[in-house]
């Protein structure tokens, strides 16, 4: 056995060669885990996942015995258009509406080179980190105009080799001129993107917004992804207006939820009701912790809530749950680094699972947000997939949520794209 220095590495495992890891222990898709080797083609998918694998055909084989593989973290809500505006659009009240007065100012003067150059930057930062796929919503209204969905698009397309990228056309209401604006521009927005989305909340009339946002899903014959009741209100809530187009428009099994904070403020009875038609109409939901600790409750004189919805008894109820980062570093979110693994201990932490439920953090940043993209075959361990995955020097899907890796390796179709270090990794060449 030849022992190599990480640079060789590097050097071996390039675009159009196979190779082999060997040893490792595989996240599988039901959570379970298993001592599997993995043949990665030469076109940077997955070959097959087995044990005690023939590997003597690959171009290099690698031996990570002691250490844990992970499928890639899959990011299913962000706002790329959105990333790294901190320092210009201030939000003194550090409130949900104060963030988006924020933004809609500094969005008439974003232009496509802006929005690039800062997207780019945070997409290099999430897959460096482990994320291999996003979904990012795009504001599309008269203040952003196309610009945002525009640049972002041909970035989507630029970057497939190297990252799953998908746009949801954010059609943002604006008072005193949704319905013309939004008739007249949703079809060429949605064209652009991959999902339909808004938020019914804002909007004067709300029953109509929805009925045009799923019209134009169905239309164009994509999924829907809505910023659902990101309030407090127990009083006031759209949830059971949405599910009623779910099931009127065919688009079960096609439909996400976003934050849905307002479950946590209804009697659990109710919430109880809403959890067993989300489950019946196959509705998933995503929560967004960093937003909603940072937004909500700011107004409640005693113990202010910490603003998400019910994550715990969702997943407990068997609804598909993801986490996602959201906003980063923006009016929205002041914080943020695009590490999947922190939002995941955020979650647990403030979602009230229990420490026995660390691999239920695992799957809701990478099966439940994969399942809720719709990346089907193309995601996991399975022959056909891309070879995207995080391996890591954790011993199991415990300690990889509790405590993260001292040593991480990001792999994105096929392809090393990050390391932390490369100590103890041996690679052999086959004769």
């Amino acid at each position: 056995m030849v022992r190599e220095n990480p640079a060789a590495l590097l050097a071996r495992l390039i675009p159009g060669q196979s190779f082999a890891l060997t040893g490792g222990t595989v996240i599988n898709d039901d959570g379970s885990q298993s001592a599997s080797d993995i043949i990665v083609g030469a076109d940077g998918r997955i070959t097959v996942v087995e044990p005690f694998l023939d590997t003597g055909s690959c171009g290099a084989c690698i031996d990570i015995s002691g250490m844990l593989v992970s499928p890639g973290f899959v990011d299913a809500h962000q706002h790329l258009d959105k990333t790294g505006v901190l320092r210009f659009t201030p939000n003194p009240s550090g409130t949900l509406q104060g963030a988006r007065e924020a933004f809609a100012k500094y969005a008439r003067t974003a232009g496509p080179d802006d929005i690039h150059k800062r997207a780019t930057r945070t997409i290099g930062r999430c897959l460096s980190r482990g994320t291999t796929a996003i979904r990012s919503h795009i504001n599309v209204d008269k203040d952003a105009g196309f610009h945002g969905i525009e640049t972002l698009a041909a970035i989507r397309d630029a970057e497939k080799h190297r990252i799953t990228l998908q746009l949801v056309a954010f059609m943002t209401p604006h008072p005193g001129q949704d319905f013309e604006w939004l008739g007249n521009n949703i079809d060429g927005a949605v064209a652009l993107a991959d999902a339909v989305g808004g938020t019914p909340a804002v909007s004067e009339d709300p029953p109509r917004y929805l009925d045009i946002l799923f019209s134009a899903a169905v239309k164009s014959g994509k999924p829907i992804d809505l910023h659902l009741d990101e309030h407090l209100n127990a009083g006031v809530h759209l949830i059971d207006a949405a599910l009623e187009r779910v099931e009127r428009f065919g688009m079960q099994g096609r439909t996400v939820f976003s934050h849905v904070s307002v479950l946590s403020a209804l009697p659990r009875r109710e919430f109880q009701r809403i959890a067993e038609r989300l489950d019946k109409l196959n509705v998933g939901v995503v929560t967004l912790p960093a937003a909603n600790l940072y937004l909500q409750g700011r107004d409640y004189e005693m113990l202010p809530p910490r603003g998400l919805t019910r994550v715990a008894e969702l997943h407990r109820a068997g609804i598909t749950i993801a986490t996602a980062s959201d906003n980063i570093q923006d009016p929205f979110v002041p914080t943020g680094s695009g590490d999947m693994l922190e939002i995941a201990r955020w979650t647990l932490l403030a979602g009230h699972l229990r420490g026995d439920e660390l691999s239920a953090a695992h799957s809701m940043i990478t099966t439940a947000p994969a399942r809720l993209m719709g990346l089907g075959k193309d995601y996991g361990f399975r022959p056909g997939a891309r070879a995207d995955f995080v391996i890591t020097d954790c011993i199991d899907t415990d300690t990889l949520i509790a405590g993260g890796p001292d040593r991480a390796f990001v792999f994105s179709n096929g392809r090393l794209v990050s390391q932390s270090t490369t100590e103890n990794i041996r690679l052999k060449e086959n004769a």
